[in-house]
């Protein structure tokens, strides 16, 4: 039914179409002026270079089906490779019969992490499924891993690697860094001279080395002072070097959060007459992780990506697995094809925490903006 004209007033008029629209967003946006204008082209000259050949050598060109390097053609990228180091690239050089028990640990936390995502399930189940995240799996796998109990095969740690050992030393330092940090940072702004004092050493001291320097020290030195009885397994030793790197990081994430709540949130807690770790606990730490939440998965990203230093202690990561296999006499000339993978996967895992975090800041904005 038409609207009905009244005299002396005029009915709203669509806006101009070259004001609206995807060719006005394209001018104010992309051709907005001559430098803007320059860009672009030169842009668009660039994609117009790089993609096709790109797209031609990862996709048009490339040989997908195959058993050995002769079903490689030199046009294109032989995907043929990663097929056949697939296992090793995902598993290192663990049992083939015993691959089963990481892919059950996998499913395990895919069925119990999964209802974590969805706001239906209630809170009282969510923390339970956290908790066994957690405390209750770690000790799960441990036994399924290593085995030599419960009627599994005992599998040595050097023959992990792949995928697997990158998850297992990255989600390891991730789930041991974050209380650790959190304990550093509220040391480090402790009133108790002793305690703070510690605190600010141990992490001026990590953030002072390199990551490559702590596991070389763990690998390597630290045998060499205790007896050999008591020297833990190397993958243990890189674990807790790792650990304890992380979390120097994390603290001063953690620190800079804590500065930023502003003093009547501790004035507050006092006057409820809470005690100083339930005030922390319900009212100061809830408010500085969240807003600490894009430096918390910022570390975690870090930490994830520097699990390829592991290489230099004879550990060998999904990147580490992808240079070995390029080594092999029967498949020299495909370098290219495993940094390829191995860089995919961490890109897969990585923007997967990116949008995690992202998620998490939309649903724990309570009008900070």
């Amino acid at each position: 039914m038409a609207e009905k004209y009244t005299p002396g007033t005029h009915p709203d008029l669509p806006p101009p179409k070259n004001l609206v629209g995807p060719a006005a967003w394209i001018r104010d946006n992309l051709f907005s002026g001559p430098v803007n204008s320059i860009m672009t082209l030169f842009c668009l000259y660039l994609l117009w270079v790089i993609v096709p050949p790109l797209v031609n050598w990862l996709f048009l060109n490339a040989d997908w089906i195959g058993t050995s390097r002769d079903d490689c053609s030199k046009e294109g990228a032989c995907w043929v490779f990663i097929d056949v180091w697939m296992r090793q690239l995902m598993y290192g050089r663990y049992p083939a019969e015993e691959i089963w028990r990481i892919n059950l640990s996998y499913i395990l936390v895919v069925l119990t992490a999964l209802p974590l995502f969805f706001k239906a399930v209630p809170s009282k189940v969510k923390g339970a499924l956290a908790g066994v995240l957690l405390i209750v799996y770690p000790i799960v796998f441990f036994y399924l891993y290593v085995g030599g109990s419960f009627g599994l095969e005992f599998v040595e740690t050097p023959r992990w690697g792949g995928l697997f050992l990158t998850l297992v030393i990255a989600v390891t330092g991730i789930v041991a860094s974050l209380p650790l940090g959190i304990v550093l940072a509220l040391g480090r702004r402790s009133e108790m001279p002793v305690v703070k004092s510690l605190c600010v050493v141990f992490i001026e001291f990590w953030r002072g080395i390199p990551l490559i320097t702590v596991l070389f020290m763990a690998s390597v030195m630290f045998p060499l002072f205790v007896p050999e009885d008591l020297s833990p397994d190397k993958l243990v030793r890189a674990l807790v070097g790792v650990a304890l790197f992380s979390s120097a990081y994390m603290a001063e994430v953690i620190r800079g959060g804590l500065q930023a709540i502003p003093k009547g949130q501790y004035e507050a807690a006092a006057a409820m007459g809470l005690s100083y770790w339930k005030s922390m606990l319900l009212v100061i730490l809830p408010q500085a992780l969240k807003m600490v939440i894009p430096g918390i998965v910022n570390t975690f990203i870090g930490l994830f990506k520097d699990t390829t230093l592991v290489l230099i202690i004879g550990l060998f990561d999904l990147l580490g697995m992808a240079q070995a296999a390029a080594t092999n006499t029967d498949w020299l000339g495909f370098t290219i094809e495993g940094y390829v993978f191995a860089a995919f996967g961490f890109f897969v895992f990585c923007f997967a925490m990116s949008r995690y975090s992202q998620r998490l800041e939309r649903a724990l904005d309570t009008g900070h903006k």
